[in-house]
């Protein structure tokens, strides 16, 4: 949420994440409540993704200017590993998709009214001074985390409490439409796609779905209809024609240098190198051709086989679930976790938001819930195999 960037003076720039980081590490040293991140493939494949990236600052064209970013990213990922350390128990798990979902579902809520009250007319921002504070890498975050707010939707009891959670979604998706990002607009529809096809009343679901849709989008001005309708004509658009221009130099880059560029792919230099044409300088506007660039084919295939496993271990959990009534909400949590990939993985290939710390935690929660659940079925597995020989033992005696 970065609350602290919606503050002043001293405040703005209080190392508030810093300190947070240093009590939960010093926390985890201090705590016997804790586990391996290593416990699934997930863990270890972070792990070689903050080797490989570490090398390929190392042997990039400006270690010391990337430094920077190389630090950021570090931060994300360790974090990332001590939260799997951490969360243990199905109440840190839930408790945690609370904090992170409501953190980004407040500033959808506020961004969502806000385009009701303006018509739609003004774009919608993130937090200034963040991953998210343009607006394409704000609204892809609220995308991801609409299905978040529906696993919470499904674990409220009082009707009021279903009913709000409902509009939090929706004033969510009016942020995203109302931040005028053409990604966000292919993601938000991959992402109510996936969603209706993981309801269990899908006829129901639908109608909710498209009725809500077509309202959103009949609110919205002309402007945007125009902006969004340049979707279909992507050879006419310069910024499109930029982002294009800026893949293809991360691909030559990619084949070029085995370990990329760094962190800084969108030099001058480079695109004189490599672009095709070197004087439209652009990010690369994808979390796919920035990984590519910045730390060639060997770290985008470790960045996708995180979240292969992820999906994976998405799969695993649905089908242990299903075993026992009272699992419920890991199959719940699976399937909306898997909705929000689908968001991320749709519109990241038009955003830049490789190292957001958003998807890394979908992977906390896949990993701690498949672990929770694992730990449970091996209980009631050996309580099985106790009572069992129990049973035998005492037809023994009785015989």
């Amino acid at each position: 949420m970065n609350p602290h960037r919606y503050a002043f003076g001293f405040a703005y720039e209080a190392p508030l994440a810093a300190i947070a980081a240093g009590t939960t590490i010093m926390g985890l040293l201090m705590s016997k409540e804790r586990r391996s991140p290593f416990r699934t493939p997930v863990g270890t494949m972070l792990v070689v993704l903050v080797t490989w990236i570490t090398i390929s600052w190392l042997a990039g064209v400006d270690p010391s200017d990337d430094y920077d970013q190389w630090k950021k990213v570090m931060k994300v990922l360790a974090m990332t590993l001590v939260t799997m350390a951490l969360i243990i128990r199905r109440e840190q798990v839930i408790a945690l998709v609370w904090v992170v979902a409501l953190s980004l579902g407040l500033l959808g809520a506020k961004g969502g009214l806000f385009t009701i009250l303006t018509g739609g007319g003004f774009r919608v921002w993130g937090p200034p001074g963040t991953f998210i504070e343009d607006n394409n890498e704000f609204a892809l975050a609220l995308v991801m985390t609409i299905p978040l707010l529906r696993f919470l939707q499904q674990r409220c009891v009082q009707r009021w409490q279903k009913h709000l959670m409902g509009l939090t979604m929706v004033l969510c998706a009016a942020a995203a439409l109302g931040s005028h990002s053409r990604g966000a607009l292919i993601a938000i529809g991959a992402m109510a796609l996936m969603l209706w096809w993981r309801s269990q009343r899908r006829l129901v679901s639908g109608i909710v779905l498209s009725v809500v849709g077509l309202m959103l989008v009949a609110f919205m001005p002309e402007e945007w209809i125009a902006r969004m309708s340049t979707i279909q004509t992507y050879d006419e658009d310069a910024s499109a024609l930029g982002r294009i221009n800026a893949w293809w130099c991360a691909f030559n880059v990619a084949l070029d240098r085995p370990t990329g560029i760094g962190f800084t792919l969108w030099r001058p230099e480079i695109f004189a190198q490599y672009a095709p044409v070197p004087s439209d300088i652009h990010a690369a506007h994808s979390i796919y051709f920035l990984v590519l660039g910045n730390h060639g084919f060997i770290g985008l295939a470790i960045f996708l086989l995180v979240f292969v496993f992820m999906w994976r271990q998405t799969a695993q959990i649905r089908l242990l679930a299903a075993r026992q009534k009272e699992w419920k909400w890991c199959d719940d949590l699976a399937a909306m976790c898997q909705v929000s990939l689908i968001g991320y993985a749709i519109g990241g290939a038009f955003l830049s938001l490789s190292y957001f710390d958003l998807p890394y935690y979908l992977v906390v929660f896949v990993s701690s819930t498949l672990l929770w659940i694992r730990e449970k079925n091996s209980v009631e597995m050996s309580a099985k195999v106790s009572k069992a020989l129990d049973e035998g033992a005492t037809t023994r005696v009785a015989s």
